[in-house]
């Protein structure tokens, strides 16, 4: 079967520790939000839980194969357990990993998140890999490529291999959620990538990095966005909701509604732009496509890691069929 979606991006193992409430402290100043904890001494933790084959395109990749998409990765994993694991899992979710590459002599990204209280913060290392942008054969080229997080060292060439490719199959349709080396790199050193974009999703301080727009004028950030080439673009904000802007029509979502507080936000993010593009795939409208997204990313904080709570296409209708009154998209 021809792939629908082919999800690129670093795939990695998280480590959850989950802090005690009482051994680490939050607070904010001048410098931004910090993670406190007493310094050299023995620290009680929780619990632990590690979960495989994670990262934004791994999670979107999954959260695509439960929304019956046929849905592949391209990534990078070392000859180790470690990557053998993430193959599995990715497996085990009816995740095409024929483009998985295995790097001899080279470890498996693992990644420690450390979890206190309904948030995270993630401690990274990204292996460098020899980044290739895989063979096709005529048969192997997918509808969509979905374009996400990928380590420092590959920010120049592959990102041009990628490009390159996508101007050789310009059938193919592009989504681009970019990860963080990749809002760093800035918009002009991807400008290929922006203009071949057919739907962008970042969240709205990204939306700004990006674009050098105004934080408090969502119309300047949509514009800016559009004039980089994206033809859809949607911008999340937390509590808040999310916009998304065809370049005609523009819509803001509320968040669907918590059963209950939050338990883990890993994936939120991912949650929201993969389901926000399966809509897209699927044929909808991006008030179609708003509708859908926060119900994943409800359903993922309810649980531990990206993945767990990522719905099936009957449980986000069933979620979307008992919605509020209030929630439906609006103009703005």
């Amino acid at each position: 079967m021809a792939l629908e979606v082919l999800s690129v991006g670093d795939v990695v193992i998280d480590a959850f520790i989950k802090l005690c409430d009482n051994r680490a402290q939050a607070y904010e100043n001048e410098h931004g939000k910090w993670l406190a904890m007493p310094f050299a001494t023995k620290i009680p933790f929780e619990k632990a839980e590690v979960v495989n084959g994670v990262g934004n395109a791994a999670n979107a990749s999954v959260s695509f194969a439960r929304l019956g998409i046929h849905s592949g990765l391209v990534s990078n994993v070392g000859k180790d357990q470690y990557g053998r694991d993430i193959i599995d899992a990715l497996e085990d979710e009816r995740v095409d990993t024929r483009f998985v590459r295995i790097n001899n002599k080279k470890i498996t990204n693992y990644h420690y998140v450390l979890w206190y209280k309904d948030e995270r913060t993630i401690l990274i290392n990204h292996e460098e890999y020899n980044y290739q942008w895989p063979r096709f054969t005529k048969a192997d080229i997918p509808q969509w490529i979905y374009f996400s997080s990928i380590s420092k060292n590959a920010l120049d060439k592959y990102h041009d291999m990628v490009v390159d490719w996508l101007d050789d199959n310009p059938e193919v349709k592009l989504a681009f959620q970019p990860g963080t080396f990749q809002l760093e790199a800035g918009a002009k050193k991807l400008a290929k990538v922006y203009a071949r974009t057919e739907v962008l999703a970042v969240n709205r301080e990204e939306a700004v990095m990006v674009s050098g727009g105004n934080y408090e004028d969502l119309h300047d950030l949509m514009d800016r966005l559009h004039a980089l080439g994206p033809k859809i673009v949607a911008i999340t904000d937390g509590p808040a909701g999310a916009y998304a802007s065809d370049g005609k029509d523009r819509f803001k979502m509320p968040p669907y509604p918590d059963p209950k507080a939050p338990y883990e936000r890993t994936g939120a993010g991912d949650a929201f732009t993969s389901t926000f593009v399966a809509a897209i795939i699927k044929g909808n409208t991006i008030e179609g496509a708003l509708q859908w997204a926060p119900i994943n990313s409800m359903s993922v904080v309810q649980n531990v890691g990206a993945q767990k709570g990522l719905l099936t296409e009957a449980q986000l209708e069933e979620y979307l069929k008992n919605a509020p009154e209030w929630y439906k998209p609006e103009r703005f």
